[in-house]
């Protein structure tokens, strides 16, 4: 073999040495998500309410992997501000989601009434001339004057959502005079009509918080935020509430019960 050959011999070897250590860091990588994934769970549902996580060493023989993955599975939570890690205690919950049903058509104060009182700070509420989309979700003219509503909402004193509500006005205002610091629009809506509400279309998406919403929120400049696009009708089918929600993605999870049909 000549000097050449075996540079590139040499090459190869280092080379395929590489890639093979690529490779099995990529599947640590995918082994630590999955782990993560089902310690979030485990988290969020409640598992560890008085304690420490079990040792990475439990946590590997339960989950059958190895310590590094265990270890990386954790500095995934971490990063979300799940859990964190005292010295002399181990891995502990720092966090709480509080759930939202996607799957039931009711206010937030309905939805986690279990989980303590939800406030709502009115930051801007009067008629604005609807925009075009506004108008059209809300099937009224272009340029008509809606009632635009701006909160802050809050559970156990902690910002949870921001939420921008237009209402058409012949049924917004009279919501002028009412307390919306301590009542669901919701409620006040089915009151004021005499009519129950009826069905929701939503959407829900992630953006980066703007530096507006992440100041409301307390939340870091750029942050995902969960966004809950949702469009409410009366029972008769009259569209009467359009909102924009902006949900702190690190104090809510959304779920809900989905039936199969083709």
């Amino acid at each position: 073999m000549s000097s050449s050959d075996r540079v590139r011999d040499h090459a190869g070897q280092g080379a395929s040495t590489v890639a093979a250590h690529r490779a099995r860091r990529r599947l640590r990588a995918d082994r630590a998500r999955q782990l993560a994934d089902l310690l979030r769970h485990q988290v969020l549902g409640g598992a560890f309410p008085t304690g420490p996580l079990p040792h990475e060493s439990v946590l590997a023989t339960d989950y059958r992997a190895s310590r590094n993955t265990v270890r990386e599975a954790l500095d995934l939570l971490r990063a979300e501000g799940l859990v964190e890690r005292l010295p002399g205690v181990g891995t502990v919950v720092v966090a709480q989601k509080y759930p939202h049903g996607l799957d039931r058509l009711m206010g937030l104060a309905e939805t986690l009434r279990e989980h303590g009182r939800v406030t709502n700070e009115v930051r801007t509420m009067g008629p604005v001339p609807a925009p075009a989309p506004v108008a059209d979700r809300l099937h009224l003219p272009s340029g008509t004057d809606v009632l635009y509503i701006e909160r802050l909402r809050r559970l156990g004193g902690l910002p949870l959502s921001l939420d921008l509500t237009y209402i058409p006005l012949d049924v917004g205002a009279a919501l002028l005079g009412e307390d919306l610091e301590n009542t669901d629009i919701f409620r006040l809506l089915e009151t004021l009509t005499g009519r129950p509400l009826g069905h929701a279309e939503i959407s829900l998406e992630a953006v980066n918080a703007d530096a507006h919403s992440a100041a409301v929120l307390q939340a870091p400049h750029g942050a995902a935020v969960l966004m809950l696009e949702r469009l409410t009708h009366l029972s008769d089918g009259r569209p009467v509430d359009l909102e924009f929600i902006r949900f702190r993605g690190d104090r809510i999870t959304m779920s809900g019960l989905l039936h199969r049909s083709l």
